[in-house]
């Protein structure tokens, strides 16, 4: 089972979206088997910031001065062993999510839940550097994604 720690330093997710810890627990109840980790006690963080602290932390750990939609950091290199394991953390930037402006609430979730998953995906070592990568990378995506897509709501 894994267990989905929200830290937020930004005004604007309490705003839009509410009940972000109950949201991302349920989300991922509903992953395929395959990620869910049945048997172990797994966490994670995730930040719900934005593209200035986004920025600071882009600069400070990949050298690259510009925000992004999403940064994860794993925190083990292997993640099957242990029967408590922490993947590592997330960051996510409200201005990429809530982009444009007036996006609906629907539509929001629904950026913020693939992105949640591409970071999830970087939190299990999935990378894009190369095409081959890219291709299995997004493979997953998609996979995940089609088993939650029914349940945001």
């Amino acid at each position: 089972m894994i267990n989905v720690q929200i830290v937020s330093d930004n005004k604007f997710w309490n705003k839009k979206f509410k009940k972000s810890t109950i949201f991302f627990n349920k989300l991922v109840k509903s992953f395929p088997k395959k990620y869910q980790f049945i048997g172990k006690k797994v966490s994670l963080t995730l930040l719900l910031s934005n593209n200035q602290n986004i920025k600071k932390l882009n600069k400070k750990f990949r050298k690259k001065n510009k925000p992004t939609d999403i940064l994860s950091f794993p925190f083990e290199k292997n993640n099957k062993r242990n029967k408590n394991l922490y993947l590592g953390d997330i960051a996510i930037s409200y201005e990429f999510i809530n982009f444009p402006i007036f996006i609906s609430s629907l539509k929001f979730k629904e950026k913020l839940v693939k992105t949640f998953i591409h970071g999830f995906l970087h939190l299990l070592h999935y990378d894009h550097i190369k095409i081959k990568d890219y291709k299995k990378m997004i493979k997953e995506e998609l996979k995940i994604y089609n088993s939650v897509y029914k349940k945001i709501d």
